[in-house]
């Protein structure tokens, strides 16, 4: 026999959960002659035996039908399902935890997050000692935190020696121009890279061009290409984010974007640039559309992953004259623009590829190219020059 102190010790229990199990009828005490209460070792089994059932999910009131009744099947296939479910979620929220230690992988989590949760997950990782340029890279790039920095030097290899980082062609930048009411005199262009576009636009317009990248290494290159063309006094490369641009309300009545608005999505970029532009000023931009209302399964998950806010051209239509934009005109890249970009890119990942095969970075890339060839037939890049009003 076992005084309640007694049994409260070998079962690892307080006193009052004893008496409470005891009023539910899952043990029976007994009231000695001097008004001790006593168990017997079989209440020592019962709660052991009880304790088990609860560790398995029942509830105090199921263990006790539990003890007094046939076992209810249901019951413990409903109880398995929802603890299958808690287990799943459990090890997910591990996985979480670990892919932020750098102990596994963080790409669904960041993917996730930059369709529910743009702004706040920029802001994030901003948080966690990224600077806006890195953060920015993180967020459309590596997706990694703890792998970022090896993840851009592998992208940044496989880039130093291509002179095109998108798709566009001089045609491309020579049509859009043609469509313009008036010749700028002041010009803003965002996100140059290595000045393709800015050569374009300095040999055929006479404004001053302000050029900004957040690259330096793709400035430098621009400035290289500039002093050796003899346009370099025309033109200002200005190392920047377009997120924050250091220019002064209606400083422009030209902004030229290709290839770049996506970065800090296209809704707030029509926005935000509006300020910048003088009254009737002009802003031509480029982005990766969707060619019909219903892409392929693998198209939809693909773009879902790298660019989740990819539109359809009437969706972007759309959005601009909402922004307060009249449509001067737009059109569709040729597949010369395309074949700019990919043919070159596709010959450096196959020539680097033997020696950065566990590079992330060239998987990545390499998966881009190899989708691309498959299924371009259903997406594109698009021009719009539009203007202010």
């Amino acid at each position: 026999m076992y005084q309640i102190s007694e049994l409260a010790n070998l079962v690892g229990m307080s006193r009052t959960a004893l008496l409470y199990y005891e009023k539910l009828g899952l043990i029976k005490g007994q009231r000695l002659d001097n008004g001790y209460r006593v168990y017997t070792d079989l209440d020592l089994q019962r709660i052991r035996l009880i304790q088990q059932l609860h560790q398995g999910g029942l509830t105090l009131k199921e263990c006790r039908a539990f003890l007094i009744e046939k076992m209810d099947k249901s019951l413990i296939e409903r109880r398995l399902s929802e603890l299958d479910i808690e287990i799943e979620q459990k090890q997910h929220s591990r996985d979480l935890l670990a892919s932020l230690l750098g102990m596994g992988d963080e790409k669904a989590w960041h993917e996730a997050l930059i369709i529910n949760a743009p702004d706040a997950h920029l802001d994030w990782i901003k948080q966690q000692g990224f600077n806006e340029r890195e953060a920015l890279r993180l967020k459309w790039l590596s997706k990694n935190m703890t792998q970022h920095e090896q993840y851009m030097n592998d992208f940044m290899k496989v880039f130093e020696t291509l002179t095109r980082w998108g798709p566009g062609s001089e045609d491309e930048t020579l049509k859009a121009l043609s469509t313009l009411p008036v010749p700028p005199k002041n010009i803003l262009e965002i996100g140059c890279g290595k000045g393709l576009a800015t050569l374009v636009l300095a040999n055929n317009l006479s404004g001053n061009i302000t050029s900004i990248d957040n690259e330096q290494s793709a400035l430098d290159s621009l400035k290289i290409m500039l002093e050796s063309e003899g346009i370099g006094k025309r033109v200002e490369p200005v190392c920047a984010s377009m997120t924050d641009l250091p220019f002064e309300d209606k400083s422009f009545d030209l902004i030229w974007s290709e290839a770049s608005a996506y970065i800090m999505g296209v809704e707030t970029a029509l926005a935000k640039w509006k300020s910048l532009l003088t009254d009737n000023g002009v802003l031509v931009f480029s982005d990766l559309v969707l060619l019909n209302q219903t892409p392929s399964k693998a198209v939809k998950e693909f773009w879902d992953k790298d660019y989740p806010d990819i539109q359809t051209v009437e969706t972007r239509r759309k959005q601009i004259t909402a922004a307060g934009y009249e449509i001067i005109s737009d059109f569709q890249f040729s597949q010369f623009a395309w074949d700019n970009y990919y043919s070159p890119l596709k010959k450096r990942v196959e020539e680097l590829a033997p020696t950065m095969k566990d590079s992330t970075a060239l998987k990545d890339i390499t998966s881009e190219v190899e989708f691309y060839f498959n299924h371009n037939s259903e997406y594109g890049y698009q021009m719009f020059v539009l203007k202010k009003i």
